[in-house]
């Protein structure tokens, strides 16, 4: 015998070996949204209190999943996090602009403070990245058309992370960025596009609301920042050699592996409507489109 087949037992076993992980993971990550997706669904359709306390403690977990990933120093984390909670308490006092003041000091305070200590800007970084999404999805939904324009971005968000995961496995392609995310490719940035701008057309057509032509253009900014979030997440963990950024929620890694497309897009979302409505409520300014 030449020795081959029992190399070829091996690479065969290896296989299979993969094959019944990749399912596993698969049936956690289905199971943890069928759990999960309800809860969050139903805090988007009450909002109020609920909805505003259950966003603070999203970006505290996100700060601190920010923190283990970059190594930033638990001092600053803390200050970093009571910025956090008292941009909330602005929130729910009605005056956006405060909020979003709060965690820009907040966040400018660190970096003085870093400096200082001649140390890197990550902590400060992480406050913005946690705080400036959560204010806006929560004035989103504070104002006059808050559960049509949250429903519109949760749908453009999730249908682009699935479209772009099922386009990109069956088409395959050229790789989009192989030296941050080596398994994401055009086609499936492509395919996530186009899921995104569909779902957010079904939400305007269902709803009556909006122009669904204005929105689907719209949709196809707001999933491109989606995705450019995506990548940005890849990219700090491989910067830092973390797989996961943690491992709160089963098949999904942690809260910034979930939430690292809404984040950019509902940011996207906020300036855009805020600059329609001419400042005055971000909803009404998506609305008018």
């Amino acid at each position: 015998m030449n020795g081959q087949p029992e190399p070829d037992r091996e690479a065969g076993n290896a296989v299979q070996a993969k094959k019944p992980a990749g399912r596993s993971n698969l049936f956690l990550r289905v199971a943890s949204a069928v759990v999960l997706a309800p809860i969050f669904l139903a805090l988007v359709w009450f909002g109020g209190a609920p909805f505003l306390i259950v966003l603070t403690i999203c970006s505290l977990l996100i700060l601190n999943e920010w923190t283990r990933i970059t190594g930033a120093t638990v001092s600053t984390s803390v200050v970093g996090g009571a910025g956090l909670v008292v941009a909330g308490g602005a929130v729910w006092w009605g005056d956006n602009m405060t909020a979003l003041a709060i965690v820009v000091v907040v966040a400018a305070v660190i970096r003085i403070w870093e400096m200082a200590a001649r140390r890197s800007p990550w902590c400060a970084l992480g406050v913005l990245y946690a705080g400036l999404p959560t204010v806006a999805l929560a004035e989103l939904r504070l104002g006059e058309y808050g559960l049509w324009a949250v429903a519109v971005i949760l749908a453009l968000t999730w249908a682009t992370d699935i479209a772009a995961y099922f386009s990109g496995r069956t088409l395959g392609g050229p790789k989009l960025w192989p030296s941050v995310s080596p398994n994401k490719t055009w086609s499936g940035a492509i395919g996530g596009v186009v899921g995104g701008a569909l779902a957010a057309c079904i939400v305007v057509l269902v709803s009556g609301i909006g122009s669904p032509v204005a929105i689907a253009l719209l949709a196809v900014v707001f999933s491109v920042a989606s995705q450019l979030g995506d990548l940005a997440e890849s990219a700090l963990k491989r910067r830092f050699g973390v797989k996961d950024s943690g491992n709160l929620i089963p098949g999904h890694g942690g809260i910034m592996d979930r939430v690292d497309g809404l984040v950019t897009a509902t940011f996207a979302a906020y300036v855009v409507g805020l600059i329609a409505s001419g400042g005055a409520d971000p909803s009404l300014g998506l609305a008018l489109f």
